[in-house]
């Protein structure tokens, strides 16, 4: 018997051909918690297991023709991944004002988990003037919410840094702990989120690997989830167990990171 089309996900990120991150993991994550991804990529990468080798930024105008082609889906939510030139960010902008009401998740990829920088510092300026006030959710580790405020420099403090973004009209912020364990928690991944309303934290054990993909995990099972109608403190508990589930059976590679096993019936939540 035929169905009907799960909730809509509209990705805008970049393909990584290991699977690890990207298109690929936003599909997978989202499948499983109940959406239906339709994909747009905003960059080609070469990349391994180890780091990014080269990223080439799809054209804008190709960007905004995929996306007219879909716009008759019904999208119930928008996530944005890797935005690695102007113009990527320009189209991103026009798409998300093209879905008013849509929430929007936004996984700030600055830089690949091998250390390659996947940004400039014109382009995060760029980022935080005019695509933060678009975003209801955005999920940084501690060094991209670092990144992101350079005027909180001289703390480090996440609260005032996530304060600093709630200030330009990003609606809540979501800080991993994974790349830089806060003090005395080096065995627990913290993950903090921020809102005008409250702020919320969960604990959650911290694996001894280090795993390729996770934050694209977390952004598109949040997106996800709201997607299916839940409020956003219940949907950031349901994605960060997904997450953790997903890295905790994980998929050993011969070399470098290890890979999230995203499917459903080794993560359900």
């Amino acid at each position: 018997m035929r169905q009907p089309l799960p909730p809509v996900v509209l990705v805008l990120a970049g393909h990584d051909p290991t699977g690890g991150a990207g298109l690929i993991a936003d599909s997978e994550s989202i499948a499983a918690c109940g959406g239906w991804a339709v994909t747009v990529p905003t960059a080609l990468t070469i990349q391994n297991c180890h780091n990014v080798v080269r990223v080439v930024p799809t054209d804008a105008y190709l960007i905004n023709q995929m996306v007219d082609e879909i716009a008759t889906l019904p999208v119930a939510a928008i996530k944005l991944g890797l935005i690695s030139s102007e113009s990527t960010l320009e189209a991103a902008i026009s798409i998300i004002r093209r879905f008013p009401g849509v929430p929007v998740v936004a996984d700030p990829v600055l830089k690949a988990g091998g250390g390659a920088e996947l940004s400039t510092p014109e382009l995060r300026q760029q980022y935080i003037e005019r695509l933060l006030p678009l975003v209801d959710i955005l999920t940084p580790n501690r060094a991209e919410l670092a990144a992101l405020t350079p005027e909180c420099q001289s703390t480090d403090d996440d609260t005032a840094r996530a304060v600093a973004l709630l200030s330009l009209g990003c609606q809540a912020v979501l800080v991993s702990a994974t790349d830089d364990p806060l003090p005395g928690n080096d065995d627990q991944v913290l993950l903090t989120l921020h809102s005008p309303d409250n702020t919320r934290q969960w604990p959650w054990p911290r694996l001894p690997e280090q795993f390729h993909g996770s934050g694209c995990t977390l952004a598109s099972a949040i997106a996800a989830r709201l997607a299916v109608g839940e409020r956003l403190l219940t949907a950031c508990e349901q994605a960060q167990h997904y997450t953790w589930q997903s890295l905790s059976h994980g998929y050993e590679t011969p070399s470098g990171q290890f890979l999230p096993n995203r499917t459903p019936r080794a993560s359900r939540f």
